[in-house]
């Protein structure tokens, strides 16, 4: 079986173990989440959020092929349709504040009023 195994044309391959896909999506998750707490630019909390849905997808996809859950490629599809759906909902609501508020930062949104 070839799994975890990327071939070469000189026959060579190179072993890719889970732990290598966890490391990336761990490292993914947390630029994603000091992307989160560090700024203030609403579009860039947005494609930081994607960063953190994607390194979830990253493990979901690892777990499946190294373990064989079929259940985890139920949860990527769970997974993307949230996140398409939360761009499509955050990038109108951050249309509708920079409409109101002419900025995007979230400092100047705390003076919005209920």
């Amino acid at each position: 079986s070839c799994r975890g195994r990327l071939h070469f044309r000189g026959g060579d391959h190179l072993n890719i173990m889970f732990q290598h896909y966890l490391l990336v999506a761990v490292t993914l998750f947390g630029l994603g989440l000091l992307g989160v707490l560090l700024r203030r630019n609403l579009v860039l909390i947005l494609l930081c959020v994607e960063l953190m849905l994607n390194a979830v997808n990253i493990i979901f996809v690892a777990g499946a092929h190294y373990f064989g859950l079929g259940e985890a490629r139920l949860y990527v599809f769970f997974v993307l349709t949230i996140s398409a759906a939360e761009v499509a909902v955050g990038l109108v609501l951050v249309l509708a504040l920079f409409k109101r508020f002419d900025s995007i930062d979230i400092a100047d949104l705390s003076e919005m009023k209920w």
